[in-house]
């Protein structure tokens, strides 16, 4: 039923919008190798096919029986394992907003669940459906889809999947990162002063000052988070930013490296190489050059 939903908004490979904010219907008519991506606070549901992403030395496999959470935006590695063009991948993804999440724990007496589990302060889990979730889902993507439910339904079936995901088995994680004086909020912080401010000088003391933490203390709940040091993750940020201006606005190297903070162009075309596999020109050349073979299909 979901992929009944979804398949019609799915009309190109790769990332489509929908009617409904926040909402959107991913495709893939192949399987793809494993590749750098900057993930964004969603929950993805699949409804064909097959996905793993990285983050460190775990994986998280998602597919029709399971379903992604991520609770902050993380650089990680993704790879689509199933898909064909009979039988495409296709999967819904909701981004998530912590504002609405700490309200629904509110009503649903759930906002002083703090766990203390320290695996619950990961950034992203798999976790299995259950039959309330995948109903919830399917009724979001149906009043999406129709123009005269949309906008009477669909914040109602958006609210009930929220409630879903806050109360189910891996609640804790969307819990965690909601509650205003958790650790994992304030690391979120930490998090999205790096997305927008990636092209300034940025140090762990004053990231820390941000987190009301200290220097150690946020270090260590950094990596808890996202598997990464602060440093090791304003450096992902930076060469992703480097690669959507090359790809999107047809800057050089060297203007793209300086946009995102680089002084020095040869440590950041070193860099790029090790993240993404290529040297900066080149590998937006190949990037192009799969885009457009898509786009002739």
């Amino acid at each position: 039923m979901l992929a009944e939903c979804i398949a019609p908004f799915a009309t190109a490979p790769g990332i489509n919008e929908t009617p409904w904010p926040g909402v959107e219907v991913l495709r893939a008519d192949a399987p793809g190798p494993r590749r750098p991506v900057v993930y964004e606070p969603t929950v993805c549901v699949v409804a064909q096919g097959r996905k793993r992403v990285y983050l460190g030395d775990d994986s998280f496999v998602y597919d029709a029986w399971h379903y992604l959470v991520l609770s902050v935006p993380l650089p990680m590695d993704g790879e689509i394992l199933e898909a064909s063009p009979e039988h495409p991948f296709l999967a819904l993804r909701l981004h998530l907003n912590a504002t609405a999440l700490g309200e629904i724990m509110l009503q649903a007496g759930v906002a002083g669940d703090v766990p203390s589990n320290p695996a619950a302060c990961r950034g992203v889990c798999a976790s299995r459906f259950d039959a309330a979730l995948h109903d919830a889902v399917c009724r979001l993507a149906a009043a999406v889809g129709d123009p005269r439910e949309r906008p009477v339904l669909a914040p109602l079936a958006e609210r009930e999947v929220l409630y879903r995901l806050v109360t189910g088995e891996r609640g804790q994680l969307l819990r965690e990162f909601a509650l205003r004086d958790s650790r994992s909020y304030r690391i979120s912080r930490v998090l999205q002063h790096i997305r927008n401010h990636f092209d300034q000088p940025l140090d762990v003391p004053s990231l820390a000052r941000i987190a009301n933490m200290s220097p150690s203390a946020l270090h260590h709940g950094f990596r808890a988070v996202t598997s990464s040091s602060p440093m090791q993750y304003l450096k992902k940020i930076r060469l992703h930013q480097a690669r959507t201006l090359m790809l999107h606005d047809g800057v050089g190297a060297g203007i793209a490296a300086r946009r995102v903070g680089y002084n020095s162009e040869f440590q950041f075309s070193r860099e790029y190489r090790r993240l993404f596999g290529q040297p900066p020109m080149r590998d937006v050349a190949a990037l192009r050059a799969e885009s457009g073979a898509v786009g002739a299909r």
